[in-house]
């Protein structure tokens, strides 16, 4: 135990770190801190870590590789993700960029995980560094003491701790209690309807093309969300696939759709549907997701508590590539440094918390979440998910079609097409120029 005080009535606290949610933010940051010789303990809602996080999705694996060196040998990886799909959907067609590069695996850059299975495993390592680990109980409270966060109340228990880590995902309730975050703006937040969609490891390797333990990743924008802001994805597991759509909230209310009825158009797709034939759904579940960059990473410390994952905000969609899980984990890897500063130094206030902020900013996942700091005002523009794919269609059309009238050159074809489509040379020049400055 740390010879730190808090600033309280002298009460001795059980721990030295409270972490709340053993998701990979929190499962980094305990693991991380144990490994520094501090006393840890892990509280999860589920009855298991990973009970309650349903599907997968890809993970950028290498900063976990930074915490866990035999990471890509010892977790339970599903594939490597050695090609990338971008893909506009219509109605009846389909526009894509294949990038398939054999240097994405070596070294690996992404892999794709199920959550249930990644985070008990996570969470063993925890409890192999010296992590006290208490699945199946729910934190009702943060407890504070002279405007102090000094620990949690569960039911009728109370631990208290020197530092309280809230990682309790999107909607932390815990960052709430403690003042640090307010109920968001829908624009901030979008629903994902994900399934697992059970298929024989063989069936899988032919239908996407792939070898050995090879990995494709989809994302889809247009015709997958019905117009939604927002987009569609679906990724390779061994036996399975991961898929399902992202909906910004405030795009799907205000359009009156169900996320349900969204995600069976998405899959009855004639360009997705036959991916899934024959498959059976074993999972299906729906989430809240922040889609604020760094607008809403907001206030992340405070006396005696940090913020950190999803808690914080920390997702990033750049249209190209969806992150959370790196990100969690370098948040995670920030916070465990900054804690552990601020108890030698015997200075576990908001001033001196203040090195978990310095750390993830000097980050990549700092770095990155201000470089994309547009990306979400960006990926608000409703063209994206409409107009842009049908003048593409219908552009290729124009190329592809050969009904025995003279050929016309591209930059002819594309005119014509845009001249009969509602998006404007205006509209072109502007949405460019704030993608480039974007993204």
């Amino acid at each position: 135990m740390s010879d730190v005080t808090t600033a309280t009535e002298g009460v001795e606290p059980d721990f030295d770190v409270i972490v709340i949610g053993a998701g990979v933010a929190g499962c980094v940051a305990a693991y991380l801190l144990a490994q520094a010789g501090r006393s840890v303990v892990l509280i999860e809602r589920g009855d298991t870590p990973g009970a309650k996080n349903l599907s997968g999705g890809v993970l950028y694996s290498r900063v976990l590789e930074e915490v866990f060196p035999d990471f890509l040998t010892e977790a339970p990886i599903e594939r490597t993700i050695t090609r990338n799909y971008i893909q506009f959907l219509n109605g009846s067609s389909s526009i894509g960029i294949d990038y398939q590069d054999d240097r994405l695996a070596n070294p690996v850059n992404a892999v794709t995980v199920l959550r249930a299975t990644l985070d008990a495993w996570l969470a063993e390592k925890c409890e192999e560094a010296g992590v006290f680990l208490m699945a199946g109980v729910r934190v009702d409270a943060v407890l504070k003491e002279n405007g102090r966060v000094v620990g949690v109340r569960a039911g009728e228990d109370e631990l208290r701790a020197h530092v309280v880590v809230a990682a309790d995902g999107v909607n932390s309730f815990i960052a709430r209690d403690a003042g640090l975050r307010t109920k968001e703006p829908t624009n901030h937040l979008a629903l994902g309807v994900k399934a697992i969609v059970s298929l024989p490891e063989e069936t899988i390797r032919e239908r996407f093309h792939l070898s050995g333990d090879e990995g494709a990743a989809y994302a889809v924008v247009g015709d997958c969300t019905m117009g939604v802001g927002g987009g569609g994805f679906m990724y390779t597991n061994k036996a399975s696939l991961s898929i399902g759509v992202v909906l910004r909230l405030d795009d799907m209310t205000a359009k009156g759709y169900a996320s349900s009825d969204v995600f069976d158009h998405f899959i009855a797709h004639p360009f997705v549907a036959p991916f899934l034939k024959d498959g059976e759904i074993s999972e299906y579940a729906s989430h809240l997701v922040a889609e604020g960059g760094l607008s809403m990473v907001g206030q992340i410390e405070t006396d005696g508590m940090v913020v950190v994952g999803d808690a914080a905000g920390l997702t990033l969609n750049t249209g190209l590539t969806v992150r959370g899980m790196d990100l969690a984990a370098a948040s995670g890897i920030a916070a465990a440094t900054g804690i552990d500063q601020a108890l030698t130094a015997g200075d576990t206030s908001k001033v001196g918390l203040a090195g978990y902020r310095t750390a993830l900013f000097a980050s990549f996942a700092g770095k990155d979440m201000e470089t994309y700091a547009k990306a979400p005002a960006f990926l608000e523009r409703e063209r994206m998910y409409t107009r842009y794919g049908q003048l593409l269609g219908d552009i290729l059309y124009g190329v592809f079609n050969h009904d025995l009238t003279p050929r016309r050159r591209l930059m002819s074809v594309a005119r014509g097409e845009l001249k009969r489509s509602p998006v404007r040379m205006r509209d072109l020049m502007s949405d460019g120029i704030a993608g480039v400055r974007a993204l």
